[in-house]
């Protein structure tokens, strides 16, 4: 009776408890559930567990996440006298693919005076949506590119690894599971170790610091690692996260490597070459055959504007250009009037591009100095003028010669030749002849006056401003005519 007592007043105790409670007998009866026991497997009633331990594993399917014993569920464990705690299985109906629990489990075995067991207890704990997010965050820390790896700090181990680390370095995750940080050291080489071990032995967040880790290979990288606390299981650990600097340092080598390679081609080209700033053309490098042709020092440019320089003769004109290059990028070789240092004027050839040069854009000018070369063309056809006065004594096929090194345009703008009078093509052949004004005036039987009237009107439509000019239009237009023509 007292027995009988002492177990009613024990299911009235654990009837409240949050934990579920499952008693069982030595005979594998299942005894007695609380409601949170129940609730924790998805039934209402005694009977929705079983009636037996073998009823029992007939309704519910468990899978152990750790402390697993094989063939055997926890509550046989309990039948057996087995004490144990801390045993995390799933828990699935088979009957009801929905129905889903992870329960933490401990056996409680309770004695008589004689040591024979009296009380099997099976204490359970719901802890599913601990391990539900416990589960999104392995899925989310194993998707996650960037490498990282899990330390628990109680003892310095490492308890989880994600791919994007073991890529990175090249480890398999045997070899990182279980080993201490300092067997798998990630923060080798660290830019200020000290500190970071001290707040790893703190538990305390490590901020970003540049380090070198040692690879499986024998070999290194250079990365940026950082620590943040978080719990695990209510276990404290350290959460390390990795930056690759390989990437970073090639592209800043390559970079480098590139603007030394311009900075030499800059430096070294015989044209000269400025480099000034997109925006507002602040030149920031020059060199030395702009500063041999044109006489301007680095302290006389760099810094400044060409406006402010003064090294354009015509403001128009460098506003043209400077708008040409930002609105389309390139301009080729244009013809510029520059100032040189001592005020005297180059003829020169102007070209720019768009360049990016780190995150900045600029226009590299090339210009070219054309003075001497315009100088000589001025030169030729003003010879090519005065020898024209008097085309008697020249033979036709150089008369052409001449005329292709400067054309006077003498077509209407559709490419139409002029119509000529009758009187103006007597006096135009007559020049193509070689007679002078009063020679033609004598020939034609006409004043003088009338003969430069004529030959006016004839220069206006041949659109030519001089003798020479309408004696080239008429040798390549068949002039002078046979006799009978005139």
């Amino acid at each position: 009776m007292t027995a009988d007592v002492d177990r009613h007043e024990l299911r009235q105790i654990i009837a409240g408890l949050s934990e579920g409670v499952i008693l069982v007998e030595p005979d594998q009866t299942i005894a007695y559930a609380n409601e949170a026991a129940l609730a924790m497997h998805g039934v209402e009633t005694l009977d929705g567990l079983g009636a037996t331990v073998d009823a029992y594993r007939e309704r519910f399917a468990l899978r152990y996440r750790n402390n697993r014993a094989p063939e055997q569920y926890p509550i046989e464990r309990v039948v057996a006298g087995e004490r144990f705690h801390d045993v995390v299985v799933e828990v699935r109906r088979p009957d009801a693919p929905d129905v889903y629990f992870v329960h933490s489990l401990r056996s409680l075995v309770a004695t008589d005076r004689d040591s024979k067991p009296s009380c099997l207890a099976l204490i359970l704990k719901d802890v599913s949506d601990q391990f539900e997010a416990e589960e999104r965050f392995e899925k989310t820390f194993n998707a996650n590119p960037a490498p990282a790896i899990i330390t628990r700090l109680s003892d310095l181990r490492h308890v989880k690894v994600n791919a994007g680390f073991l890529e990175m370095t090249g480890y398999v995750r045997d070899a990182v599971i279980g080993r201490s940080v300092y067997e798998v050291d990630v923060l080798a080489g660290a830019r200020n170790r000290d500190l970071a071990v001290s707040r790893l032995n703190e538990g305390a967040t490590i901020p970003q610091m540049e380090a070198c880790l040692n690879l499986p290979d024998g070999g290194s990288r250079f990365v940026i690692v950082a620590g943040q606390p978080i719990e695990m299981g209510e276990e404290p650990c350290m959460l390390f996260t990795f930056a690759d600097l390989e990437l970073r340092r090639k592209a800043e080598t390559a970079l480098r490597q590139s603007e030394e390679r311009f900075a030499t081609a800059f430096r070294l080209t015989p044209v000269p070459t400025l480099l000034a700033r997109l925006d507002g053309f602040t030149v920031t490098s020059i060199n030395d055959a702009f500063t041999r042709v044109f006489g301007y020092g680095e302290d006389s440019v760099v810094g400044r504007s060409p406006s402010e320089t003064g090294l354009w003769v015509a403001d128009a004109a460098r506003e043209r250009f400077e708008e040409a290059v930002g609105r389309t990028g390139f301009v080729p070789g244009q013809e510029v009037c520059l100032h040189h240092q001592d005020g005297s004027e180059l003829d020169c050839l102007a070209s720019a591009e768009r360049v990016e040069i780190g995150e900045e854009t600029f226009a590299l000018l090339v210009l070219q100095d054309i003075t001497e070369r315009k100088r000589g063309e001025r030169e030729l056809f003003e010879a090519i003028e005065a020898v024209m006065a008097d085309t008697s004594w020249f033979s036709r096929g150089l008369i052409e010669k001449l005329a292709n090194l400067r054309q006077p345009g003498g077509h209407d703008g559709d490419g139409a030749s002029p119509i000529l009078t009758v009187r103006e093509r007597q006096i135009l052949n007559l020049i193509c002849t070689g007679l002078d004004d009063d020679a033609i005036a004598k020939r034609l039987n006409l004043s003088r006056n009338t003969v430069r009237n004529h030959g006016a009107a004839l220069y206006r439509k041949l659109g030519v401003h001089k003798r020479a000019e309408a004696v080239i239009w008429g040798r390549e237009n068949g002039f002078p005519l046979h006799p009978a023509g005139t």
